[in-house]
């Protein structure tokens, strides 16, 4: 049979219908292979394209990316779960004033002195709510520090709990590594996660004084009644352990009864030499908190939340939830001279930054988090259209990572659905590259947290990923607690895991582009990016399955380095 040009043409269509038809086919019947290069492609093309303006914050071009992934929930059949039937939950981010009242009491051998907030002792602006807090148990932590360094750890066989902690120095001590001008800084948090009632440690390198100057800002310093001490987007009238830092003076009645000179202690510690560990008998320290808040402006953002239910009866109650943020940094108002080049805390060492585009002003985002909002998408379309699973889904895009994890520390305290419904939360930022660039990684993703708070979510994880066709390879270096980047604490999921909430936190790792002008659709791995949605639709599933939820033992990260496959229950 002779073939005409035509002919050939017509066959040549006829077969690119047939291919189309059965993707689309694919895709309508939903599931994990619904999730596809192609679909995720023309997603993040808008969501990272100029035209949304670096989705910053309280802008236009955020508002434009949360009315266009609202659109496709709609059209998929998933249902809205914001006000009015909308597919938008309103965040409230409000600048509060607070005329503290606070003070802290310390009794040394039977004699008292007590610092009022500002004098002497400084308390954080947003103090949480009403309390008196009083501890019998202090203990002198050294440093505070606890790196990956076995050598530098000041809780080495000491159980912290129920204890308030202090410590001293303004760097830690000599050797310590890099990692520590991190931890430097979450020495209080840090105490506190730890189980301390409290914890006290001094101003920050060259702020002595700050308590004074603190106090003479509050009382008329203001520049006015519109000024503000700190934004929150959580409740700030709950009880949350106290911290804070003190002057000389606070210090010196502190060790007065403990047999150690704290002139002595403040100058081993300015030269980095050892410090001693050890509880501070006959110390006793009442934390009286009593601030006075008034909200003085509130800023509107907005979350997008969509729900598919499940289809058990009695499971349907109970959620799993999948997160990821949609906003980014917006504009950059100056261009680095010369192009790029320059460093950044990006973690590939021996790495520049790239040269941006002549002119290019817009940080698009495609990464940080295009690459999880689409994959959330690809999640959402594949559960809304494929099979139900038992248990109801929550799908939420949270405004404001960028900003101090806004949206996601309000749905937590403003849950759209109850707290104690979620048994997990699946949250995943930056799943779309190689950590540094680095071609080895292709098949890596780096999961953080799934062993903190429930083993067996762990396990389900490992478990799941192992019947995959073709595995990821799952590491948990970034679960390390003395992680120089801290991720764990760092996106959404934290705020979660907070609520005591099992969470999994999924990301491919950093690169030179992460928080610039340069991180570009174009530089997007695709085929690895759609592996990676497709393993946390299958965990989601998994978990949506279950007949009982995760069991939470709270057993905290033991998952590091070189893990591989499940934990001993």
């Amino acid at each position: 049979m002779i073939h005409t040009g035509r002919t050939i043409r017509l066959a040549a269509a006829i077969a690119v219908l047939v291919t189309s038809l059965h993707a689309q086919s694919a895709t309508a019947r939903g599931g994990a292979a619904s999730i596809d290069v192609p679909t995720l492609k023309e997603w993040l093309t808008y969501i990272a394209s100029d035209e949304l303006q670096g989705r910053q914050v309280y802008t236009e071009g955020l508002g434009l990316a949360a009315s266009y992934i609202a659109g496709h929930l709609e059209r998929w059949g998933v249902r809205p779960a914001g006000e009015d039937s909308s597919y938008f939950q309103t965040v409230r981010v409000l600048g509060v004033r607070n005329d503290s009242r606070s003070s802290v009491t310390i009794e040394v051998n039977g004699q008292r002195r007590t610092f009022k907030d500002g004098e002497g002792i400084l308390l954080p602006r947003n103090a949480g709510g009403r309390q008196t807090v009083r501890g019998d148990d202090v203990y002198f932590a050294g440093y505070g520090l606890r790196t990956s360094d076995p050598a530098v750890d000041d809780y080495a066989g000491v159980d912290v709990g129920g204890k308030v902690v202090v410590w001293l120095g303004p760097e830690g001590p000599e050797g310590a590594g890099a990692e520590v001008n991190r931890l430097l800084s979450a020495r209080s948090r840090s105490a506190v996660d730890r189980g301390a009632i409290a914890a006290i440690g001094p101003p920050p390198p060259g702020r002595a004084g700050m308590t004074t100057a603190a106090a003479g800002a509050r009382s008329g310093g203001r520049g006015g009644a519109a000024s503000v001490d700190f934004t929150t987007a959580q409740r700030y009238d709950r009880p949350i352990p106290p911290v804070a830092t003190a002057e000389d003076d606070f210090f010196e009645f502190l060790f007065s009864g403990s047999g150690l000179t704290y002139a002595d202690l403040k100058a081993r510690a300015e030269r980095r030499e050892p410090l001693p560990r050890q509880p501070l008998t006959g110390v006793t320290l009442t934390f009286q908190i009593d601030p006075e808040y008034t909200v003085v402006t509130t800023r509107l953002s907005r979350n997008v939340v969509g729900i598919v239910e499940g289809g058990d009866p009695q499971l349907k109650p109970s959620y799993v939830s999948f997160g990821a943020h949609y906003d980014h940094l917006g504009y950059r108002q100056t261009v680095p001279e010369g192009g790029g080049g320059g460093g950044g805390n990006f973690g590939c060492p021996g790495q520049t930054r790239p040269t941006p585009r002549p002119g290019d002003i817009v940080n698009n985002g495609a990464d940080d988090d295009g690459s999880g909002t689409v994959a959330l998408m690809g999640i959402a379309r594949a559960f809304a259209l494929g099979p139900r699973p038992r248990r109801s889904l929550l799908f939420i895009w949270h405004t404001g990572e960028e900003s101090g994890l806004q949206g996601s520390r309000y749905n937590a305290d403003h849950p759209v659905v109850p707290n104690e419904a979620t048994i997990a939360h699946l949250n995943m930022d930056m799943i779309g590259r190689n950590r540094c660039d680095d071609p080895a990684q292709v098949d890596t993703v780096y999961l953080v947290g799934s062993d903190r708070i429930s083993t067996e979510l762990h396990n389900a994880s490992e478990v799941v990923n192992a019947g995959m066709a073709k595995p990821l390879t799952l590491d948990y270096e970034m679960n390390d607690p003395a992680d120089p980047q801290s991720i764990y604490t760092r996106s959404d999921h934290y705020s979660y895991a907070a609520k005591g909430i099992p969470v999994i936190f999924y990301t491919t790792g950093l690169h030179r582009d992460y928080h610039y002008l340069t991180d570009e659709i174009e530089k997007i791995e695709f085929d690895k990016m759609v592996r990676v949605a497709r393993l946390i639709f299958l965990i989601g599933e998994r978990l949506a399955n279950l007949e009982q939820p995760p069991a939470r033992d709270n057993r905290g990260p033991r998952a590091g380095r070189g893990t591989r496959g499940p934990l001993a229950p």
